[in-house]
């Protein structure tokens, strides 16, 4: 009943920003191979994501995207709140300093792509300079090599446009006091080149005492065409951000049934504000160029560094006691620091031709990697009780006793290597069938020193090689060009030493990788060049994985595996020319299987999430939104000890075209101001949401 009441609230808000946002026209230089589509039904978009040349409409996979427009309409600020609004999706705390996500019962922190290109170091990614943003759900190795168990976020910037020159300038501001101002200028330089410059500024401010921050980027990118059939694009960023680091809130116990958040306190911050903060650094640099030897074969190249530089140190809540009077705090805390080089270079050939009567579609590729990475931890020190843990009584604010990060946790240096190769053919068997099969082979590499695991019987080096064979398998029948029905296999897989690779010991180095298998359905239909519908049902199993805990990273815990069977629908487009609608539900039933934890849902994973934003257009300048995105209760961890209440939320937005030239727009979050917590780390770290707000946007194009 609350989910249809949902549907039912989002579209009696109604409404669709004018459709005339303030885009320019041109061409792009592809920083992916966009989706060529070839007939009268199109799909929405283009993704980029996938590197072969086909519609959309005849992907064997869930896919979402999300559009700049509607990134704007919405005023997403961060991947998080554009994810809730996307199916299959839930969004973890990430210790208040990272994107973390679970996409259909797996959670990550690495499975994030710029580009088609890896970028897994853990901190919060901007939108300011997004094309779009793409999400690929179920395991698919063969594009993304190692990790995207439930799937994968790629990100897909701007590109420098030939023939044209404009800027557009947004500012904003909500009644937190947060702010955000961005550049998104484009130069012509004649008739085969091109630059764009985006950069933005944003001083950060929410409903928790004593969170602040800022962060910075720029973005400058040049496209040349040496000829109508070589391209390159040259691309730099740097990205600057500092913020206190917020955990949230801890959990209480309940009788007669699991513990549950702490109510009655979203505003307190528990932990210490000049002593809880992040701060990154990171420098990207890309190079690409594409060629066209004719019109049947194509190639692309790409090389990438990127220079992460990263801190945190956060006092946070481990544990609440409401049984005592007064109540007691438990306080835990840690400093880390993470500095990592990534180089990526990765080869494509595309190549078209028919057998006979077949016709097929190939792609053969090539990827080298070399990640190093340093990492450091040290563990608080609270002389009162001398120990890196303290209980303290309950007070609002907190009086956090004297302490310091002086123990040493952890010294580790990892040096990850991959030598990757992949080949698909997209076979079109009849005018009706189509099959698309692959495989792609990983050498994986990782070497690990210890500093503090060394002795004189140990050197402290930890090593492990894999070599691993991913299949992807898809079949497609078509009854009607603008139809889709599908059904596909597919594999991933993920080293023992996890997704960042710090969890590499004497343990888990004889632990083969993690394997992902993921068996889907789906049918897909384009109901309108603008307007199209998806449904997938699908079942992902995990095998042998390591979890690790949440409060104390030195605890690695083995679990058997893991399956999750769901389903997922999906509506977007515009159902008139006035009336936008993106809707998405998501069912998803995961059951832990075998060990100490069998038969328990696995962490973060809803049964049931929904979301609907609708934007209809009143008159030629003033449009009107709204939307809802409603999330079932879920579990922290998988021992299933904590439970965080399911919500629903309420949001619109109200947009007027001042000019051709300048758009005034306001957002307002959670109309019904509901209580609710949207997210968790851990058991005893769980984020209280937003109280009702709003967000005043001016754009203007020169």
């Amino acid at each position: 009943m609350i989910i249809a009441t949902a549907i039912a609230a989002g579209l009696a808000i109604s409404a669709h920003a004018d459709s005339e946002t303030l885009e320019t026209q041109g061409v792009p230089f592809p920083e992916q191979d966009t989706i060529t589509v070839i007939g009268r039904y199109l799909s929405l978009d283009q993704i980029n994501a996938v590197k072969t040349p086909t519609p959309i409409v005849d992907v064997p996979q869930s896919l979402s995207i999300v559009s700049a427009e509607q990134i704007e309409n919405q005023a997403f600020t961060s991947l998080g709140d554009l994810l809730r609004y996307t199916p299959g999706l839930s969004i973890s705390q990430g210790e208040g300093h990272r994107d973390s996500i679970n996409i259909r019962g797996n959670q990550t922190t690495a499975d994030f792509f710029l580009n088609g290109i890896r970028d897994d170091v853990q901190y919060y990614r901007p939108l300011y300079n997004l094309d779009q943003i793409e999400v690929l759900r179920g395991s698919n190795a063969l594009l993304f090599g190692r990790g995207g168990g439930g799937g994968v976020i790629n990100r897909v910037t701007k590109s420098p446009l030939i023939g044209d020159q404009f800027t557009t300038l947004t500012a904003g501001a909500d009644t937190f006091g947060a702010y955000l101002t961005s550049v998104d200028t484009n130069v012509d330089l004649g008739p085969a080149a091109a630059t764009r410059l985006n950069l933005f500024g944003e001083g950060l401010n929410n409903h928790r005492d004593q969170f602040d921050g800022t962060r910075f980027g720029i973005n400058p990118t040049l496209g040349i065409e040496f000829s109508p059939q070589t391209r390159a694009v040259f691309y730099y960023e740097y990205l600057n951000d500092d913020r206190v680091v917020d955990r949230g809130v801890p959990s209480v116990s309940v009788a007669g049934g699991p513990d549950r958040p702490l109510e009655g306190f979203n505003q307190t911050f528990f932990g210490s504000p000049d002593q809880s903060f992040t701060t990154l650094e990171a420098h990207i640099l890309r190079a690409r160029i594409d060629h066209e030897f004719s019109d049947t074969l194509r190639g692309n190249a790409t090389v990438q560094y990127a220079d992460y530089d990263k801190l945190y140190q956060n006092i946070y809540p481990a544990g609440f006691d409401a049984s005592v009077t007064p109540n007691t705090v438990r306080l835990d805390g840690y400093l880390d620091t993470t500095a990592r080089q990534n180089l990526i270079v990765q080869g494509n050939l595309i190549g078209e031709f028919n057998t006979g009567s077949v016709g097929h579609t190939v792609l053969f590729g090539l990827e080298y990697g070399d990640q190093q990475t340093d990492n450091a931890r040290n563990d608080t020190l609270f002389p009162a009780s001398n120990d890196d843990q303290i209980v303290i009584p309950f007070t609002d604010p907190l009086i956090i006793p004297a302490f310091t990060y002086s123990v040493p946790a952890r010294d580790r240096t990892s040096d990850v290597s991959f030598v990757s190769a992949y080949v698909q053919n997209q076979i079109d068997l009849t005018e009706n069938f189509k099959l698309i099969a692959g495989l792609r082979f990983d050498q994986f590499d990782v070497s690990v020193l210890d500093r503090r695991a060394i002795s004189p019987t140990d050197n402290g080096r930890r090593a492990r090689d894999d070599n691993e064979i991913s299949p992807r398998l898809g079949l497609i029948y078509k009854p009607a060009e603008n139809i889709s029905i599908y059904a596909s296999y597919s594999e991933a897989f993920l080293p023992s030493s996890g997704d960042q690779f710090l969890t590499l010991s004497t343990t888990t180095e004889d632990i083969r990788p993690q394997v992902f298998e993921n068996q889907e359905i789906g049918f897909k239909w384009d109901i309108s060049p603008a307007l199209s519908f998806t449904a997938s049902a699908f079942r992902l199993e995990r095998g042998l994985f390591t979890s690790v805990d949440p409060d104390d990273a030195s605890i690695v815990t083995t679990v058997p595996g893991s399956t999750t069977d769901g389903f997922e629908l999906e509506l977007v487009g515009e159902l008139t020319d006035d009336w936008f609608i993106s809707a998405g539900y998501s069912y998803l039933d995961g059951e832990i299987e075998g060990g100490a934890n069998n038969g328990n849902r696995p962490r973060q994973t809803p049964e049931h999430m929904l979301s609907v934003w609708t934007q209809y257009r009143l008159t030629n300048r003033l449009s009107i939104g709204g939307g809802a995105t409603y999330q079932d209760a879920f579990f922290v961890r998988e021992d299933n000890a904590v439970e965080v209440p399911s919500y629903i939320r309420f949001d619109a937005g109200v947009f007027y075209d001042v000019s051709e030239d300048t758009r005034l727009q306001l957002n307002i979050e959670n109309l019904l101001d509901e209580d609710y917590f949207p997210d968790a780390h851990s058991n005893d770290n769980i984020t209280t949401g937003e109280p009702l707000n709003a967000r005043l946007t001016v754009r203007h194009r020169f």
